[in-house]
């Protein structure tokens, strides 16, 4: 299966291109191209010395034109990447689909849910694949509490607390040209994460939103909201406060700062669930500062989400559930097949999916685009609070 990666930035770096190299270095995809408009952002992404490290004999084909030529000229049934900014997202995964390719998309999916019904019943029409990379939903915590939660060991989801800060380089990154108050926010961006878990883990419902934010400037000068605090209210009652930003300080220990508090009753008893997601337990201190933004003398390496490993051969292996969520979605996609497999075939590999997971597809996440949704109104009326009904007709009214 050939593979398409739209977009060169951060995650195509840091998680994505690696995935997939190892992917193929185990035979189970072929050719690798990537898109970009940036010709800057491929040389940076084919020069990256972390992956040249990890894979000295892997290399993509890069290709400046349109995305839509590149995926026009694909046989049906590869795979489309969309690694773009978050308002490019559904012309990008329509584009694929319409040209017959199943689809991996970062976080969101989209922004309105409108978008996400068009999605999925483009998808469902074609038998394709749509994998929505919500790659915590493959962290073994998550997976965990998934599973005794649902068998009662916690009771009920009462009240919770998360938390995701990404550091303050962000800010000087491509970032500044597009998370910008009008395309995206803090919570829309991150703040996705916890929302989606506390779904994955409890089965709960979002049913309103509210949104505080504060704007902040880039330093090209554009407006952005890079912090936020937002209340998710669920469908049980229990309520979920979610802090975000841009602004965790560069010289911190670890790549950002994040966690899930969640406080639970059983019977005459309380329970309580407390991720420590960005420390995991290591303490370093370098001689030197490695390379790359926002590193630190003093670490707390993370050994969960994305590491690189030397189990001997040829580099270095990818390890955490970064990689195993790329890597699902697209053994989802391989198992679809390229041969005349019935469409009624797909369509029910599709439908089983939906419902069992743990993949994010536009029918069992669409939750997201709801709260995401409401968000956004929220977020420009000072916090107001935002309905979400679910049922045959979803949609979001002023609470």
């Amino acid at each position: 299966m050939r593979v398409v990666l739209i977009g060169g930035g951060m995650i195509a770096s840091d998680q994505i291109l690696p995935s997939l190299f190892q992917l193929q270095r185990l035979g189970r995809i072929d050719e690798i191209e990537v898109c970009e408009r940036r010709s800057e952002a491929l040389e940076s992404l084919a020069a990256n010395p972390q992956i040249r490290r990890a894979f000295p004999e892997r290399t993509f084909l890069p290709r400046l034109e349109p995305y839509v030529e590149v995926i026009a000229g694909l046989p049906p049934r590869q795979l489309v990447v969309v690694a773009l900014p978050d308002p490019l997202h559904f012309q990008a995964v329509m584009t694929a689909l319409e040209h017959d390719q199943n689809v991996l998309c970062v976080k969101p999916l989209v922004l309105n849910i409108e978008q996400s019904a068009i999605i999925e019943q483009a998808a469902h029409e074609r038998g394709l694949v749509v994998g929505v990379e919500y790659h915590k939903r493959f962290d073994d915590r998550s997976l965990l509490a998934r599973q005794r939660y649902r068998a009662g060991a916690f009771g009920e989801f009462k009240l919770g607390t998360a938390c995701l800060l990404e550091k303050w380089y962000y800010r000087h990154s491509n970032f500044q040209n597009w998370f910008t108050c009008e395309s995206s926010d803090a919570f829309t961006y991150v703040g996705c994460h916890y929302v989606d878990l506390v779904h994955f883990i409890t089965g709960l419902l979002p049913v309103e939103v509210s949104v505080y934010g504060l704007r902040d400037t880039f330093p090209n000068g554009k407006e952005g909201w890079l912090w936020t605090d937002a209340r998710v209210i669920w469908d049980n009652g229990a309520c979920l406060n979610v802090q975000n930003a841009l602004g965790f300080p560069d010289g911190a220990p670890g790549t950002n700062t994040q966690g899930l508090t969640m406080y639970c009753s059983g019977g005459d008893r309380g329970a309580w669930l407390q991720h420590s997601d960005q420390y995991r337990g290591l303490s370093y201190c370098y001689t030197e500062t490695p390379a790359g933004a926002g590193a630190t003398t003093y670490a707390e390496p993370s050994t969960d989400y994305f590491q690189y490993l030397d189990l001997g051969g040829p580099g270095l292996t990818p390890s955490g559930y970064g990689y195993r969520s790329v890597a699902w979605i697209t053994e989802r996609a391989l198992e679809l097949g390229q041969d005349d497999r019935p469409l009624t075939e797909r369509q029910a590999l599709l439908q089983k999916w939906d419902q069992n997971g743990p993949m994010a597809t536009p029918a069992n996440s669409r939750f997201n685009e709801l709260v995401i949704e409401a968000a956004r109104l929220s977020i420009v009326n000072r916090g107001r609070p935002y309905r979400i009904q679910h049922g045959k007709n979803p949609h979001v009214e002023q609470a």
